[in-house]
């Protein structure tokens, strides 16, 4: 390393937030920028630690200890060529990814891991405000023509490697603009979308074709993609939402996180959307149901929307404050986590399990909840009731939306739901029909669709060509 002592003598930094009043005054971004003399002295904390476990706690397998050695030696031109060679798009995952690499960085034995997802966004952005980021236009043309049905990140990873391979790829997306849940569900606040549209100017530069409001099994069927491409990808979302079903359910002021949360997200970005089905918390009391991160974004939405209040419960009993170094390190920890969003005012609940919900001439007013111990079992005398004008189920999702590409059972599936297909060349059961990301495994991280969407193309292409350069 260029500072073999770095860590001895820097302290850790990260990007700072806008203080809570100013920042739930809007939907912008709200993290504050780290000047690069800072982010060069951060990157010299990356220490000669023999074994760089960051490598295998990254999906993508990110090249950690050589682009903080390229910061802190101001070399931020190479630092995001190695920083692009194994991550398509560094700008969604600096800013959305949980940093499983941080929990794996040897300095984390000493809770002071190298502030890796501060460096990888500042290298990203940096190499945007310098025009270091050009379209990168295949060398070689081939006559091979691929569909890759879904936006998200697998399906915009798969189709930047691809094309710049040469290969003749047409993306499908069912709504107006791409980019699937980093787009639909991921809020604002946490990730501006001008910077997926930044990289689809990119893509399309590069030679890919965007086909948007194609619903593909219902506007098109696969089977007439199979006629008209050589390979088809599979890389739609994880959308089914897991669903609460007791006494109650069907009052009014119930609903999946994910019917709230896009059309926030269109309202921002002044996108048409059918003002029967909008629902604002403003001046509502709100529970969220689900303590995971789609149920963080429902409170910062809910919270910029007007709120009365958040409440979150979950059923889960309330995690340690800190792990067991010993036991869990260099993996992810089960620990207790305080999100940007449950920062910003949400009373938080844990070991609750709703037993119904109640209300008034068909509109909600309350839940009725119990406590559980740590194994779930409901615990005698708990009985206690939550008001609320909305509640929001987010809960996770059971599996990705596919009946209509699937109405004659003509992909295998695994035992989840998932198309089935294995992670050595993501082939399904359908001849010349490959699938990646969430529709595989999933719902799952950014980073782990980025990963998979570059490894289905190198599939493909080896697929396709009999032999491949692209990386796995």
């Amino acid at each position: 390393m260029g500072k073999v002592t770095g860590f001895l003598e820097v302290d850790r930094v990260e990007k700072s937030y806008k203080p809570v009043e100013e920042r739930i005054k809007s939907f912008s971004e709200f993290t504050e920028k780290l000047d690069n003399k800072v982010i060069a002295e951060q990157g010299s904390r990356c220490m000669d630690c023999g074994i760089p476990y960051c490598h295998t706690g990254c999906p993508v397998n990110n090249i950690i200890p050589d682009w903080n050695d390229l910061v802190y030696n101001n070399n931020w031109e190479e630092a995001i060529k190695v920083l692009h060679s194994t991550n398509n798009f560094p700008e969604f995952t600096g800013r959305i990814c949980p940093a499983p690499c941080e929990e794996s960085c040897t300095l984390n034995l000493d809770n002071n891991p190298v502030a890796i997802k501060s460096i990888e966004c500042a290298i990203v952005d940096n190499a945007w405000e310098e025009g270091l980021i050009k379209p990168e236009l295949a060398k070689n043309k081939t006559d091979k023509n691929i569909a890759i049905v879904g936006s998200g990140p697998a399906g915009m990873a798969a189709a930047q490697q691809l094309v710049r391979v040469g290969h003749n790829v047409t993306l499908y997306e069912r709504n107006s603009k791409i980019g699937g849940l980093l787009r639909y569900g991921i809020p604002d606040f946490k990730m501006e979308k001008n910077l997926i549209d930044r990289r689809q100017e990119q893509l399309e530069k590069e030679g890919l074709i965007i086909k948007t409001n194609v619903n593909v099994g219902l506007d098109i069927t696969i089977k007439e993609l199979k006629a008209k491409y050589e390979a088809i990808l599979l890389t739609g979302g994880a959308e089914v939402p897991r669903d609460l079903e007791i006494h109650g359910r069907d009052l009014k002021g119930i609903m999946f996180a994910m019917d709230f949360l896009p059309n926030q997200n269109r309202r921002v970005s002044g996108e048409s959307f059918n003002e029967l089905d909008d629902v604002s918390a403003k001046d509502k009391k709100v529970v969220v149901i689900g303590g995971g991160d789609t149920g963080s974004d429902c409170i910062g939405t809910s919270i910029r929307q007007g709120a009365k209040s958040v409440t979150q419960i979950e059923i889960m009993p309330i995690p340690p404050e800190k792990e067991n170094k010993a036991l869990t390190w260099p993996d992810w920890p089960l620990k207790m986590r305080i999100s940007s969003s449950q920062a910003e005012g949400a009373i938080r609940d844990f070991s609750v399990l709703t037993d119904s919900f109640y209300g008034i001439e068909g509109v909600l007013k309350g839940l009725k909840c119990n406590r559980v111990d740590e194994k779930l079992q409901v615990m005698p005398n708990t009985k206690f009731e939550i008001e609320a004008d909305l509640v929001l189920l987010a809960m996770g999702f059971t599996g990705p939306l596919i009946n209509h590409i699937n109405n004659d059972n003509s992909f295998n599936l695994d035992s989840r739901g998932n198309i089935n297909a294995n992670v050595e060349d993501y082939k399904t059961s359908m001849t010349g029909v490959f699938s990646a990301g969430d529709m595989r495994r999933g719902q799952s991280l950014v980073v782990w669709a980025i990963r998979e969407g570059r490894q289905a193309a190198h599939s493909i292409d080896k697929h396709l060509m009999g032999k491949t350069n692209l990386p796995r």
